[in-house]
């Protein structure tokens, strides 16, 4: 399982706030919440995110509430991948549960840019930074996680 796109790019402890505010909880509607995805820090994310883009953040990403609603909106928003220094426990069982890609990797957090184009190998954990030709090495996921991600969630895993 691989993923290639355009980086969007934040800093340190985006929380589940930022990420989908709570003015827009009142609804489980997944293509609503991504309309709200990020707009707080970056009020221009939803017009220039493209299916298959990237995610990238630093230390504590996901912190905050528990809810789901703030995986949910960035997948459903397009984003393939999120890469971040460290994930907060919760948001990062959720992003798994919901099949949203996300790895760990200080240096790739570090050295990212916006609008890098980054490829990810799931299989390997090789992140490859194309506009700067460098590579970064996270933990791949083992296969249960795969599973997950590959089946869109949980949920359909155990279909």
């Amino acid at each position: 399982m691989n993923v290639k796109g355009f980086t969007h790019k934040y800093g340190d402890n985006v929380d589940t706030d930022v990420i989908i505010p709570a003015r827009y909880l009142n609804t489980a509607n997944h293509k609503e919440l991504a309309a709200h995805c990020m707009e707080d820090i970056d009020a221009e994310f939803v017009n220039n995110v493209k299916d298959g883009d990237i995610m990238v953040g630093g230390a504590n990403f996901g912190c905050g509430s528990s809810r789901e609603h703030a995986p949910i909106a960035i997948k459903e928003s397009g984003i393939s991948c999120v890469i971040a220094s460290t994930f907060a426990r919760i948001f990062y069982r959720n992003a798994i549960n919901i099949g949203l890609a996300i790895l760990e990797c200080p240096e790739a957090s570090e050295k990212i840019a916006a609008g890098d184009e980054v490829a990810v190998d799931f299989d390997t954990g090789v992140i490859t930074n194309i506009t700067k030709n460098e590579e970064y090495k996270a933990q791949p996921f083992p296969e249960f996680i795969k599973e997950i991600i590959a089946s869109n969630g949980l949920l359909n895993s155990l279909k």
